[in-house]
């Protein structure tokens, strides 16, 4: 099996916030390239969901132990607390129930980490102004295309975490692949979140 060198600049920032030996669910794991390399680089003991047929027969092809499901109706393969991160990567914004794969990602794992377009950055506010859609690096689809079915912002996911009762432990902004830490919700295209269930007072 080859594996993988480098990463995708936002599965690179992923791959940082998983520690060495740990045990990885990725949700929509599409060709498994993080899992290629989380298990090359970190020892993780990693599983992919997917629910395109030809991600899961690349999946295989790796190596990678993956299942085909639809996440929309849960995470039901799976117990409990058996994962120490959970991973959602520019997938959120296509789901139907987002609440529900927040709670599920924290049922069965510690740690949730999820990656989407960030709504609030500046070119998709230009573009609304114009009276247009956004269509970006980050939101490649016209409106009549996109798989796409909610958008957010930063401040957005920040609030429905603490609906859900959960809490931030970390988060990155990023633009091209950069970390954007000056007015990271005007200035960054995609958000990288860490979070868990909030600490009971």
């Amino acid at each position: 099996m080859a594996h993988p060198t480098t990463l995708r600049p936002d599965l690179k920032h992923i791959a940082e916030q998983i520690r060495p030996n740990s045990r990885v669910l990725d949700l929509g794991c599409a060709d498994g390239e993080l899992l290629a390399w989380l298990q090359a680089n970190k020892q993780v003991r990693g599983i992919g969901v997917d629910v395109d047929v030809n991600s899961i027969v690349t999946c295989v092809e790796k190596g990678l132990n993956v299942i085909q499901a639809d996440m929309e109706s849960g995470l039901q393969h799976f117990e409990d607390g058996s994962f120490d991160y959970v991973v959602l990567s520019l997938t959120i914004q296509s789901m139907h129930n987002v609440e529900l794969i927040l709670q599920e990602m924290l049922r069965v794992g510690r740690c949730g980490i999820v990656t989407f377009p960030n709504f609030g950055f500046w070119e998709n506010r230009w573009q609304i102004l114009l009276g247009r859609m956004p269509v970006s690096e980050t939101i490649p689809y016209d409106w009549y295309n996109t798989p796409n079915i909610h958008f957010c912002t930063v401040h957005d996911f920040g609030k429905l975490l603490h609906k859900l009762g959960m809490q931030v432990n970390g988060q990155i902004v990023l633009h091209q692949g950069e970390p954007v830490e000056f007015l990271p919700n005007l200035l960054g295209s995609l958000a990288l979140v860490r979070f868990s269930q909030a600490a009971k007072i």
